[in-house]
């Protein structure tokens, strides 16, 4: 399978830079015909029956990219991306300028937290040691970790919008975006529909933002990435499966989440925490999720490979060409889809 079997246009204006009203996103519900194929997010639980579960990701993005200056130079400023917490006081995270980061380079920030580059990792990551925990600095100095096709600097608005509802468990440096849509008021008529709703943390990584390279899509490698699924929402994932109803992710994060407990649990899904490395394109035998909400994803990302697998390639990608003609908006802050599995 090729990386290019996965490509599209996209008009650069069909970029969301902002997002719309929670709820107020457009729906592209693939399994309707005529007018009702376009509804909006508010409208999910009218697409839904009682019975059904749905599953969200409460993941918490930290306001992870930081601004500072390289110790004792006039102009040295620099940027990094906070990736991954290694230690107490150890991180490894994306910098730049990254040919100026060297082993040794002492850097310093606007509340006094300082840091060394005390190495280098793969795919380019810096190992950092701070003066102390960075994690009371963030709130402060930290800004939101927009994703970089979103061209502009984040402002105090991101800080709410970019992150869902229901964040609970800081960790991720990219929001689960189909969450972004939900409101509490959705979510109460979920529950009023008889429609469970159940939670999943999966923290995501900077994998969200690695391109695939390979010619081959085979060749890719996945970023591991922390996931648990409480023992409450494999009861509800049981419970739903009981009594017929079907299991709606809302987010490629909560599929691959499902589907990781799916496979250690071979077939059900069990309450289980871990690092998920899964890499699910066509071919792949879902065996937890029935349907799935979710944006509009770059061309021959993993996260299109996942749509593509989930409701077959040609499928997705005339769906994708109908969204482009009807003038949907893309990627973290756009519009969404409902799609039921192939079977």
């Amino acid at each position: 399978m090729l990386t290019r079997d996965f490509d599209y246009d996209l008009p650069a204006g069909a970029i969301a830079l902002h997002p719309a009203p929670r709820g107020e996103s457009r729906l592209l519900a693939v399994d309707r015909e005529g007018a009702e194929r376009h509804r909006r997010v508010r409208d999910l639980p009218a697409l839904l029956r009682p019975g059904d579960l749905v599953v969200v990701n409460d993941t918490r993005v930290i306001p992870a990219r930081l601004y500072g200056r390289r110790r004792g130079e006039g102009d040295g400023r620099i940027e990094l991306l906070l990736v991954e917490r290694t230690g107490e006081r150890e991180w490894e995270a994306l910098g730049k300028p990254g040919r100026r980061l060297r082993p040794g380079t002492a850097l310093e920030f606007a509340t006094g937290l300082a840091a060394e580059v005390v190495g280098r990792a793969g795919d380019g990551r810096l190992r950092l040691r701070f003066s102390e925990e960075v994690e009371p600095h963030l709130e402060r100095i930290g800004h939101v970790p927009l994703p970089p096709y979103i061209k502009r600097p984040d402002d105090p608005a991101d800080r709410e919008r970019y992150q869902t509802v229901f964040a609970r468990h800081p960790g991720a440096i990219a929001a689960p975006t189909a969450g972004l849509h939900l409101t509490e008021e959705i979510l109460g008529e979920l529950a009023a529909a008889g429609i469970e709703v159940a939670y999943v943390t999966l923290h995501v990584g900077i994998g969200t933002f690695k391109p695939v390279t390979a010619e081959l899509v085979h060749e890719h490698r996945m970023d591991a990435e922390r996931y648990v699924v409480p023992a409450e929402t494999a009861a509800a994932w049981a419970r739903a499966r009981a009594r017929g109803g079907r299991v709606l992710a809302v987010g490629t994060t909560v599929v691959r989440t499902l589907e990781t407990a799916a496979i250690s649990g071979a077939g059900e899904v069990r309450a289980e925490s871990g690092s998920s490395t899964l890499f699910i394109t066509p071919g792949f035998r879902f065996q937890a999720v029935d349907l799935l909400l979710t944006n509009f994803h770059l061309p021959r990302s993993t996260l299109l490979m996942l749509v593509a697998a989930f409701m077959g390639r040609e499928r997705a990608l005339g769906v994708y060409r109908e969204a482009i003609a009807e003038g949907y908006r893309f990627y973290s802050y756009g519009d969404a889809m409902l799609a039921e599995r192939c079977r």
